[in-house]
């Protein structure tokens, strides 16, 4: 930015008018960089203090995205394509980078109320993927939210909105404190004029982090002229609270973004390129990628599900209700038929487990070239009642074993969704004996 006087000739009386609106097919080029660094506090072994590990990180992402027709009328809705992404992370002294496939850089974001989850009409999304951009600042939301309703004079100063603040500070429940926008004044920028904003405040809430605060200054540019926020940089320091209030973890960073105005629309964000795209989310399009090229499997799974334990050569895959996948990958000689692994789970459910079984649904090949075997068993655990829906998939490289619990109160709505991480289920490498 090549910046004239800090504050321009503006008259004290002068009244300014900041007002910026996304209306459908508004397309913007947006590039966001993150710094940060601090110390938190790490659970340590039972009677020990906790030990406080360092944390580090920069992340750029540069993308251009349009305004889309909404689905719903409470919502907000988004398509974009990221052109860059860089990611790293460090932790003690693990380290960590990330980036976004170049097939599924294209994502649909949706808004409704404080829920927000990307998805790619291109493919599905690895949990690292929507992990890197899951807390980009949702533009449409917070940057109306920074600008005042009516016009100001220079001094003049608001409250940011409810909606604006969580944005910036990821909260999803704000319980005390306020962030305010002042207007300093008119400056010039590459000769355009631009109101200057300060922007500060304190603010004490929840997000997955648990109870925080956070503290956040910056200073915004609102071009006059095209009626857009060009500038936004904010430094912020995230205090992470215990259950009695105090801190546990200290964390500075630095925000900054700059926007600019598409005056046409990029081919993959074009209408000829998405009319025949789905831009609605459904159970297809928002599955998820779980691929391990280490261990040497690929599958699909629902967004309600979780990837929980890897060890091993096995997988554990958890639901909110209390629903679960356990996989194996074997070796081809080592993987069992069907009717050995039905055997095998049956003792262990009887002997280990002291179940009851009270039905069982022989093996039966669903599908050929590789080979899927399916089975399954009713069973009670004492009072709890269970469905097990069990498989056997044979490859030339490898093969694999799963096992799905399933409470009987749940097992008609989640039957299908084990059944499609199932299906989707390859053995990406070749599965080599252990020695």
């Amino acid at each position: 930015m090549i910046l004239g006087p800090m504050i321009g000739n503006v008259g004290a009386q002068e009244l300014v008018k900041m007002n910026e609106t996304f209306p459908t097919s508004t397309a913007m080029r947006v590039d966001v960089s993150v710094r940060l660094n601090g110390r938190l506090s790490v659970p340590a072994e039972k009677g020990k203090d906790p030990q406080l590990m360092s944390i580090s990180g920069s992340s750029r992402v540069i993308y251009e995205e349009r305004v889309l027709t909404t689905d719903e009328s409470s919502s907000l809705k988004t398509v974009r394509s990221y052109r860059d992404v860089n990611f790293q992370r460090t932790l003690g002294t693990s380290k960590q980078e990330a980036g976004i496939r170049q097939s599924v850089r294209r994502m649909v974001v949706i808004k409704s109320e404080n829920r927000r989850a990307p998805f790619s009409p291109d493919g599905p999304l690895t949990w690292g993927e929507i992990d890197v951009v899951r807390t980009d600042v949702f533009i449409p939301v917070a940057v109306p939210g920074l600008l005042p309703t009516t016009e100001v004079r220079k001094g003049q100063s608001w409250k940011a909105s409810a909606a604006a603040v969580s944005e910036l500070t990821d909260m999803e429940k704000i319980e005390s404190g306020e962030i305010a926008v002042e207007f300093e004044g008119v400056t010039e920028i590459d000769r355009k004029r631009c109101a200057r904003l300060k922007i500060s405040g304190t603010v004490r809430g929840v997000n997955e982090d648990g109870p925080n605060q956070q503290k956040l200054e910056g200073h915004a540019f609102f071009d006059l002229e095209a009626n857009l926020l060009s500038y936004l940089s904010l430094r912020g320091t995230h205090e992470l609270l215990d259950g009695k209030g105090q801190t546990v973890g200290r964390i500075e960073g630095q925000f900054t973004m700059t926007r600019s105005r598409l005056d046409k629309l990029p081919p993959d964000l074009s209408d000829a390129s998405l009319k025949d795209l789905d831009l609605k989310p459904t159970l297809e399009n928002t599955l998820l990628l779980f691929d391990n090229p280490e261990l040497g499997i690929r599958f699909l799974y629902p967004r309600g599900w979780r990837v929980g334990v890897v060890q091993g050569r096995q997988v554990a895959i958890d639901h909110a209700r209390g629903a679960g996948v356990f996989i194996t990958v074997e070796p081809t000689s080592k993987t069992p038929t069907a009717e050995d692994y039905q055997k095998e789970v049956s003792e262990f459910l009887q002997k280990q487990k002291k179940a009851t079984i009270t039905g069982i649904n022989k093996p039966v090949q669903v599908r050929t070239g590789p080979t899927l075997d399916r089975f399954g068993f009713d069973a009670a655990f004492g009072m709890d009642k269970v469905r097990m829906e069990c498989a056997v998939l044979k490859q030339t490289d490898g093969g694999i074993t799963a096992a799905a619990t399933i409470p009987a109160a749940d097992a008609e709505a989640l039957k299908l969704e084990v059944e499609r991480i199932i299906r989707s289920i390859t053995v990406t490498k070749k599965i080599d004996e252990i020695k």
